[in-house]
């Protein structure tokens, strides 16, 4: 089992940044990939941006060159660091975690872009 606490969501102004951290129960190296979803008001959940244990990266398009992922030196900790933050990137940010053949959840945060 793996619990992940999403944190460092809020409130900011178009073209602001801020950064969520994820921090999981486990040590990031027993888990295979991390990853960072959100879902806006009435539409899917979507995938934003994945890192692997080997620290491969992959984004979105619509947030490219805008978000970062990464992992922290404590090794339970996955950050998103957003900047250029626009409208359409409001919504409930969710952490998700792969270990062996299960995946978990956070409960999410919310980030509210204002224009």
């Amino acid at each position: 089992q793996v619990q992940l606490v999403e944190s460092g969501g809020g409130l900011v102004q178009a073209g602001g940044s801020l950064r969520l951290s994820c921090a999981a129960s486990r040590t990031i190296s027993d888990i295979s990939a991390m990853a960072w979803y959100r879902q806006a008001p009435g539409k899917q959940r979507e995938l934003v941006a994945y890192i692997t244990s080997g620290g491969n990266t992959n984004y979105a398009d619509s947030v490219n060159g805008r978000f970062t992922i990464s992992r922290g030196n404590a090794e339970n900790t996955v950050y998103l660091q957003m900047n250029s933050l626009k409208p359409e990137d409001t919504g409930v940010y969710f952490c998700r975690a792969w270990l062996l053949a299960n995946n978990y959840w956070g409960q999410g945060t919310q980030v509210t872009v204002s224009s």
